[in-house]
């Protein structure tokens, strides 16, 4: 079990994976492969942080062989504690190939609540249909819309700065390493974080560790100088990258087969 697990509450552990079993039964379905995908995911959750549980499902085989459009999407509950949804195969194998981040993320989670041997043979081939230009726009648009919403005033909320910096360091790794960054934020830190912005960061998560999820502080102007700074560079980088070419589908309809039996 990694430290990201550990944080979780046995308590609220034993509810998701009750609540995903139940998900089982009342939609008829098989949960390939669930996790966490939110701030406790990322490893900066504040003390009221909910939980993002996600999951991939399979349905019965002639479900896929129906003539009227199934849905693709269980959204099973959203409160304030728990938000759980998930994605069917079908849906989620069409994603990979399009090299979605999000996809990518919920598949190198540090916090697993269920998996399966299915899910373990899927995992192998995720990695062969990574896009690094697809990936490098997704994580700069966040962090620039991110930025330029909620870090441009006096006062700000600082959980918002890690909004902006994981999605920056995460470009900084598909740059350097050509292949999905990691969920942790301190995984990104340790890879490719200035040495000179290390205590500004590391003060930064103590702060937000010990506040609510509205905790709020003056702009830092060390942060916004470097996230103006880092944002020009990866914006140069983007623009000397060769053209995304996707994968083909051969492999996809293999494991799309494998996984409905």
């Amino acid at each position: 079990m990694n430290e990201a697990q550990e944080r979780i509450d046995k308590n609220m552990l034993d509810t998701i994976v009750a609540q995903l079993d139940e998900i089982e039964r009342r939609e008829d379905i098989r949960i390939l492969h669930a996790v966490e995908s939110g701030s406790r995911a990322w490893g900066f959750e504040s003390p009221d942080s909910d939980y993002d549980v996600r999951f991939i499902y399979v349905c019965r085989r002639e479900d896929y062989l129906k003539l009227e459009k199934t849905r693709d999407v269980i959204e099973w509950q959203l409160d304030a504690l728990l938000d759980i949804n998930g994605w069917d195969i079908k849906k989620a194998l069409r994603l990979l190939r399009n090299s979605n981040p999000t996809f990518f993320e919920w598949c190198n989670s540090p916090i697993v609540y269920k998996t399966t041997p299915t899910w373990s043979v899927i995992s192998q081939e995720i990695g062969n249909y990574f896009l690094r230009r697809t990936g490098l726009h997704h994580y700069l648009n966040m962090a620039t819309g991110n930025n330029r919403k909620y870090l441009q005033g006096e006062t700000v909320k600082l959980k918002k700065y890690f909004y902006v910096l994981r999605p920056l360091l995460a470009c900084k790794w598909i740059v350097d390493k050509n292949c999905p960054p990691p969920m942790l934020f301190s995984d990104l830190v340790e890879a490719e974080l200035e040495p000179e912005m290390r205590s500004v960061v590391d003060d930064l998560l103590l702060r937000k560790a010990a506040t609510s999820e509205i905790g709020e502080s003056k702009r830092i102007d060390v942060l916004t100088a470097y996230i103006d700074t880092t944002v020009a560079g990866l914006q140069e980088a983007i623009n000397e990258l060769p053209p995304d070419s996707k994968a083909s589908w051969e492999r996809l309809n293999q494991l799309f087969m494998e996984a409905i039996g």
